[in-house]
């Protein structure tokens, strides 16, 4: 599909999921046709997601990235997901040579010291596990929503992703987090007991802390650096550029 080809369909999609229920859209993109994978952090809003595919659209793959760092209770409720769900998630990993190659240049946890570091090591951990699960994929499904941050209060239902040459759909771009918990409570939907702890944004353990009263939503991810719309690049283009020069190459 050409890029204006493929930007007419996201524009048209976009319109047309607008006015549909969570169940309706995913049903509509598992019925399109193409390949649909669903790439699911375990967040609330993403287990929102998976409990709907299980119920409307098993048609939809769901994956998951293992960078390796993930807090423990995470990886238990990978398990937890799949038994009350009835999917298979499937787990993408990082290399170990692509993540000898950080640790040599940067240190394991060499992400504290720069942004250049950080992003790094989302390459070798997220990104280029990102790009096996989306391998061949027309449409990706995100959790995304217009309330996480400012820098995604944009989030359409359908956009074109052109590095990736697919469509990014986000069916929950206009839930709150208050419709994102009673979904959760009618639905019996198993959630990441971190979240109860004050983590509504759960990504790797090191870089990841319980956000304090008043603060946004993702405050608690790479907390210590400044920049307000800061992101690990699966879902802006910038960080692809920081990746070490033999993970870059291999990505694409």
């Amino acid at each position: 599909m050409s890029a204006d080809s493929l930007e007419d369909t996201a524009l048209a999609l976009d319109r047309q999921l607008s006015s549909l229920t969570l169940a309706e859209r995913l049903a509509l993109i598992a019925c399109r046709g193409g390949r649909a994978v669903f790439t699911t952090s375990l967040g609330i809003e993403d287990q929102v997601i998976t409990d709907a595919i299980g119920r409307h659209a098993r048609a939809i793959r769901v994956a998951t990235l293992d960078t390796g760092r993930l807090f423990n209770e995470t990886v238990a409720l990978i398990e937890r997901t799949e038994q009350a769900t009835g999917i298979m998630i499937e787990r993408f990993h990082p290399e170990q040579a692509d993540i000898d190659a950080y640790a040599a240049r940067y240190g394991l946890n060499g992400f504290y010291e720069s942004v250049e570091a950080r992003h790094a090591c989302c390459g070798v951990r997220k990104l280029k596990p990102l790009a096996r699960a989306l391998e061949g994929a027309d449409y990706w499904i995100t959790g995304l929503r217009r309330g996480q941050s400012g820098a995604r209060a944009e989030t359409h239902f359908a956009e074109v992703d052109a590095e990736r040459g697919l469509i990014k759909v986000n069916p929950l771009a206009d839930w709150d987090i208050e419709a994102i918990r009673a979904y959760v409570l009618a639905n019996d939907v198993p959630v990441n007991p971190l979240h109860a702890r004050g983590y509504p944004s759960i990504g790797c353990e090191p870089c990841t802390r319980a956000i304090k009263p008043g603060e946004p939503e993702r405050a608690g991810r790479w907390w210590w650096e400044n920049d307000e719309k800061r992101e690990c690049g699966l879902h802006v283009p910038e960080a692809a550029s920081t990746l070490l020069p033999e993970a870059a190459s291999a990505s694409h």
